[in-house]
């Protein structure tokens, strides 16, 4: 009886498959999905020749004439403001400050003008062109994308600007270019550092004057523990005063700390004043550290040593 089921069923099987109906069914289904491609392929060449009247060869030319003007307008305008921002000193960081912003701002605007004015896609390529760059630079790009938002943040935050001391890792200078993409140091030796904006972000940063014009700067030298520390501290502080370097409004500190140096306990002596233009640290710590250095010359004869230990 089991086998005469299972036979039955077969049976009734094969018959509903070679039924016509069936048959007819499966060629609609067929004629269907062929009419739907045939649509989508339509519906696809004309989005493409619409997308293609988009990007004309006029309308790419336009758009790389509006690019180089406004690279050109850049530098014009980057030029006169760090002419005139460097006629004076209490002015200089203020204005170098607005340089950053104005790229930003100028380059959105043109960028914009081209998309809007000149391409005129409609709202629905924008969007979706744009989520299509986006997924692509996010893939391809992160670390220049960390470091245009690293620079945007900068630039916005402003934890330094243009003008400022930094310390950067190992890196310390004035900062004389912040961009999207790094910023840019002039260190001591005169030499140009450039430091990717995403580590930056990473880093401690340390500021020396936070925008003012003026940043303190710390002398540091040693002298025998046997040193006078009144005669040292009124030389120093005079040594400070008739400096063409100083800003006298802040106050001018003297300290004292005791430090092992090559199994001898040594006096080191810390001259904290503020000099009246930042450019002006190195020069003044040269110049407190030989004036100090030329007074006190006698504590080493009388301590047996012929040379003073500077940092």
């Amino acid at each position: 009886m089991r086998f005469l089921s299972k036979i039955s069923l077969a049976v009734i099987f094969f018959t509903l498959v070679s039924c016509p109906v069936f048959a007819i069914s499966a060629d609609t289904v067929a004629a269907d999905t062929v009419a739907s491609s045939m649509k989508l392929i339509t519906e696809v060449t004309a989005e493409t020749k619409a997308m293609s009247s988009y990007f004309s060869p006029t309308k790419i030319l336009i758009s790389l004439i509006i690019m180089v003007l406004t690279y050109v307008f850049m530098r014009i305008v980057k030029v006169l403001l760090s002419v005139w921002a460097e006629r004076t000193t209490k002015q200089r960081i203020t204005i170098k400050g607005f340089i950053p912003i104005i790229r930003i701002v100028v380059w959105i605007g043109s960028l914009s003008f081209i998309l809007v004015a000149v391409f005129r896609p409609p709202l629905a390529s924008i969007l979706a062109f744009s989520a299509s760059v986006g997924v692509a630079i996010g893939f391809a790009a992160q670390d220049l994308v960390k470091n245009v938002f690293g620079g945007i943040i900068i630039i916005t935050d402003k934890p330094f600007q243009i003008g400022d001391k930094i310390q950067i890792g190992e890196h310390y200078g004035e900062v004389i270019h912040i961009g999207l993409r790094s910023t840019r140091l002039t260190t001591a030796d005169d030499s140009m550092v450039s430091v990717p904006n995403a580590e930056v972000m990473s880093k401690a940063v340390s500021n020396a004057n936070s925008g003012e014009d003026n940043c303190q700067v710390v002398t540091e030298i040693f002298l025998p523990i046997s040193a006078d520390m009144q005669r040292i501290r009124q030389t120093a502080i005079e040594a400070a005063q008739v400096s063409r370097y100083i800003f006298l409004n802040k106050p001018i500190n003297v300290l004292f700390l005791q430090e092992k140096i090559a199994h001898k306990v040594m006096i080191k002596v810390k001259v904290k004043a503020y000099v009246n233009d930042i450019r002006n640290e190195f020069a003044f710590k040269s110049e407190i550290t030989e004036i100090l250095t030329n007074e006190f010359l006698d504590y080493y004869k009388d301590d047996h040593s012929d040379k003073m230990e500077i940092i």
